[in-house]
């Protein structure tokens, strides 16, 4: 069996920079035509002049022959600007604004500590409908991990939405059945990103014969009934939920650590696994929406031209792929058998 798609995008991704950019840009490049890149590199992508500059080294490094479009992001801060915005507004590549809560996951500490200090910044978003796309986990302490998602929705994002009705938002990465709801039942404004990894796995998947940390991302996979309504989520053909693989690479040595980073190296099987895991729900003709109009129709651009197909057969991911410095990658499910295969 084969199914084709339109040539899809991936609306979260991180690249990092330098060799480990260069190592693995082409996973992505090779499945997608664009993609929403992060900008928590050390040190942020703050401004539209360091968007531009890290752009230019995506492209740089991209494959030659290779059709992929970055599209950029600035990393929102304390500080951060009205004139900022209208700067990436007006610059054609800066697409979105990442809200990371200071100390939420890899190189946020210096994301937001209160967001009544981007008021302005907030207000101007509204003005150009620049989207703003949260990592959405309070970071109180005191706050179990596991409810810091849910936490976030009441006491973050629905009083924000009320200081800010015209905002676009993009809840990125979803991971509970709280967070489907509130973006179901949200306006036209509010859509949301799932990972496959999250469509596939419930919390049992991070301790099954030992700790498995290239299993560890944050926000951390939850219970079963979460995934069951992400799953039910990303397959009912409502428009406002589409792909972002959240593909996240570090290397073996920091993932396999004594305090291993957050993060699931998925760009070597993001389509397959999203087909798996729509072919499970019984909806594999959902999938083109989700991953090559939804996303598209929502941050207002064209959807791409062109197709790739995969087909039904299984083979199997490799142990690792090399990174910077003589090191390694190891992908989600790395050694496992996969069973759809992307041919192009």
């Amino acid at each position: 069996m084969r199914i084709t798609l339109t040539r899809p995008d991936d609306w979260h991704l991180h690249l990092r920079d330098g060799a480990m950019l260069r190592a693995v840009l082409p996973h992505s490049a090779r499945q997608f035509a664009r993609a929403i890149v992060m900008p928590n590199l050390r040190p942020p992508v703050t401004t539209v002049a360091a968007a531009a500059d890290y752009r230019a080294r995506i492209l740089a490094a991209l494959p030659d022959g290779a059709r992929f479009e970055p599209l950029m992001t600035l990393y929102l801060t304390d500080d951060t600007s009205a004139g900022e915005i209208r700067r990436a507004a007006g610059s054609g590549f800066v697409k979105a604004v990442k809200l990371y809560p200071a100390g939420a996951t890899t190189n946020s500490a210096a994301g937001v500590t209160d967001l009544a200090q981007c008021g302005a910044a907030l207000a101007e978003m509204e003005k150009t409908g620049m989207p703003l796309l949260v990592h959405g986990e309070v970071t109180d302490p005191a706050v179990d991990l596991f409810d810091r998602e849910r936490v976030f929705i009441e006491t973050v994002l629905r009083p924000l939405l009320e200081r800010h009705p015209g905002l676009r938002v993009v809840f990125e990465h979803i991971t509970t059945q709280e967070a489907a709801e509130f973006v179901a039942s949200a306006g036209d404004d509010v859509g949301a990103t799932i990972t496959a990894h999250h469509l596939l796995y419930n919390r049992n998947a991070i301790f099954a014969g030992g700790v498995r940390p290239h299993y560890y991302c944050l926000p951390v996979l939850k219970r079963e009934r979460h995934r069951a309504a992400l799953l039910r989520a990303a397959t009912s053909g409502n428009p406002r939920f589409f792909l972002g693989t959240d593909s996240a690479p570090h290397a073996r040595r920091a993932k396999e650590a004594a305090c291993g980073c957050a993060g699931c190296f998925t760009a070597l099987s993001a389509l397959e696994s999203y087909a798996e895991a729509f072919e499970q729900a019984g909806a594999l003709d959902r999938l083109e929406a989700f991953a090559s109009f939804n996303g598209a129709d929502f941050y207002r651009l064209p959807r791409n031209e062109g197709s790739v197909t995969l087909e039904k057969e299984t083979w199997t991911l490799p142990e690792s792929v090399p990174c910077a410095d003589g090191g390694e990658l190891a992908p989600l499910r790395a050694g496992e058998p996969v069973p759809w295969k992307f041919l192009g």
